[in-house]
């Protein structure tokens, strides 16, 4: 049998989280072969209704789950840890400047990228869900320089589905024909889901969907709010939907890429297709041999790049707030 793999995640009190875990410890994740230890993060104040879940947890009876730790010990959360699920974060309040929101959770992020530093396993990987998810996972990354950047990863894949699922609607198409579809760029709404290099059914989804005001309009303009549509009609934010994104997300970095086909994923950025080298952005990645690669050699026109500097600003705009706050270097 394969040794226990620690799991944490924070925010675990929370909507995501609670949304998240019992799919964890199902093995659907990691595998039913593959033993896990949950560690369960939150403020001290989350403690009681973690301990509720922990309750929840073992009465699922779970074949892979091996242990369960709820704490708001950031010491005790990360110790030994080979995936960290960055889950928890401040949301932004009414009047807030999104230069208020970076202070507040950049103190959170750079505590909790130095302690998975200081405390989590060698072979740790990090999926950044919390938002301003991209910027927070730059300041956690600066924060952990002994960890090495490949391993740092921030969730666009909810705005991935939530495109492929636009395009399977508008063309009457199943929702597994719809392929290649990436989130350049930061996860708001200046993200731009790339229906040029989409695919519905094998073809073009320009070939498939003709209607291309319609693509450059409607289409990226409901994905881009999808979440305010989500937060305006059920009165809260996406939760299940976003924890099945991470799901989604995790299992695209552990597992191989299907042959020609990609991901939405921000990663650091190594100057591909001329964004800026270092900032957290988010690019069409595909996983081979257990290594995440941004995919080369797609084809980007006048508008397409219109849209990913767009986004890329507001991604260095982010930066140089991060800095100006003291919180990267």
């Amino acid at each position: 049998m394969k040794s226990p793999i620690r799991v944490a995640v924070t925010g675990a009190a929370g909507a995501i989280g609670y949304s998240i875990l019992f799919r964890i410890a199902s093995g659907e994740v990691f595998g039913a072969d593959q033993p896990i230890i949950l560690n369960l993060v939150d403020i001290e104040p989350a403690l009681p209704v973690m301990e509720g879940v922990v309750m929840e947890l073992q009465d699922c009876a779970a074949p892979v789950l091996k242990g369960l730790n709820a704490t708001s010990k950031l010491e005790e959360g990360f110790n030994g840890v080979s995936w960290a699920l960055l889950i928890g974060s401040v949301s932004r309040k009414p009047g807030m400047e999104r230069k208020d929101l970076l202070g507040i959770n950049g103190k959170i992020f750079t505590g909790q990228g130095q302690a998975l530093a200081k405390h989590a396993a060698k072979d740790v990987r990090i999926l950044v869900v919390g938002n301003p998810c991209n910027t927070n996972c730059l300041i956690a990354m600066r924060s952990a320089p002994e960890i090495p950047q490949d391993r740092w990863y921030a969730m666009t894949r909810l705005d991935e589905n939530r495109g492929k699922a636009q395009l399977a609607k508008k063309s009457g198409a199943d929702i597994t024909t719809v392929s290649n579809l990436a989130i350049w760029g930061n996860h708001s709404p200046t993200m731009f889901p790339d229906f040029y290099n989409a695919k519905i059914g094998g073809n073009p989804a320009t070939e498939v969907i003709k209607d291309e005001n319609w693509l450059k309009n409607d289409f990226v303009t409901t994905v881009a709010q999808r979440g305010t549509a989500v937060l305006k009609a059920r009165g809260a934010g996406s939760a299940a939907s976003a924890a099945n994104a991470a799901i989604d997300s995790v299992k695209s970095i552990i597992q191989p890429t299907p042959a020609g086909d990609w991901n939405s994923l921000c990663v650091c950025s190594d100057g591909s297709y001329g964004i800026e080298k270092g900032i957290i952005c988010s690019f069409p990645t595909r996983t081979i041999a257990g290594k995440v690669e941004i995919v080369q050699g797609l084809k980007v026109n006048d508008f397409s790049r219109s849209k990913i500097d767009a986004t890329v600003k507001e991604l260095k705009d982010e930066k140089a707030m991060a800095a100006e706050l003291g919180l990267v270097k």
